[in-house]
């Protein structure tokens, strides 16, 4: 594939985006990378992986990513 078609971009946050979806504690600089990129679209699928994490994470949820969901809205 040609580097003209590829949109770098939006694949270094579909990357992490996968990333953090699969790990309970993700890696506070790849958030914020995520944070920095993504379109509002991505922000939407962000704000979900967020959201899996919170609740996987009950009884007792992580404080920053609550507080990383809350400011994206």
């Amino acid at each position: 594939m040609a580097t003209d078609d590829l949109d770098i971009r939006a694949e270094v946050v579909n990357l992490l985006l996968q990333i953090v979806s699969r790990e309970r504690y993700p890696s506070t600089t790849m958030l914020r990378m995520i944070e920095e990129l993504a379109t509002p679209e991505e922000r939407a699928v962000y704000a979900g992986v967020l959201m899996d994490n919170i609740w996987a994470s009950r009884p007792y949820p992580s404080i920053p990513m609550l507080r990383r969901l809350i400011a994206l809205g």
